[in-house]
């Protein structure tokens, strides 16, 4: 898998692109990739999300409709966003959510950062995700997949501000506790890794490279 990385990109010229990406992958002219980038402020929202889940617009954070799974949740500065384009039909029978929910654990692992997966118990709302060891949420997934390619993925707290995440309900869980990688590293007195750190732990998790 080809790695990818991008800077700051607004969300709906990402969407754009996105679907290019879709397509060069559909029609075999690019392998499979991982972009690795961040948004200006933006929360994003699934089909199924409730509206009363989203802030009201007096906090001045624009909200997009998208067309993935999950629910509405915040990107912006400080936050780490992969995208990833795979055939699956290349990959054989996977578990796609299950494979980059394992794969995050391992990478934010190795930087010193225990978390977990959880189960979702029959009829609650999903868990899907990244959490720590007492269930505050740090690392979001919601994919979509068509013509058995993925896209959209995953987003990791680094360094935002956490205090967006109290305007509006994250991934449809109304007691959920958002947390990230600076805030887990204070709780420890350790450095918070840094943007870089967690690109190539991530990377070399999922096995991406740079193509040279």
């Amino acid at each position: 898998m080809q790695r990818v990385d991008l800077g700051e990109v607004d969300y709906e010229v990402a969407a754009k692109e996105m679907r290019d990406w879709v397509e060069e992958r559909v029609e075999g002219k690019a392998e499979d990739r991982l972009f690795l980038l961040s948004h200006p402020p933006v929360i994003t929202y699934g089909p199924r999300t409730s509206l009363d889940d989203l802030p009201a617009e007096a906090a001045a954070i624009p909200s997009v409709a998208v067309d993935r799974g999950g629910f509405a949740t915040y990107h912006g500065p400080g936050q780490l966003v992969g995208y990833l384009v795979i055939d699956l039909k290349q990959r054989g029978p996977v578990d796609i959510v299950r494979w980059l929910e394992n794969g995050l654990i391992e990478a934010l692992g190795s930087l010193g950062f225990p978390l977990v997966r959880r189960e979702t118990p029959k009829g609650a709302s999903s868990l899907v995700g990244v959490w720590t060891e007492d269930h505050r949420k740090l690392c979001s997934i919601g994919m979509r997949i068509r013509r058995g390619v993925t896209s959209h993925g995953f987003s990791v707290n680094v360094d935002p501000a956490m205090d967006v995440f109290h305007t509006f309900t994250s991934c449809g869980l109304h007691d959920v506790t958002m947390v990230s990688l600076a805030e887990l590293a204070a709780e420890r007195g350790v450095p918070t890794p840094t943007d870089a750190e967690v690109r190539d732990a991530i990377a070399h998790s999922l096995g991406a490279v740079r193509s040279r």
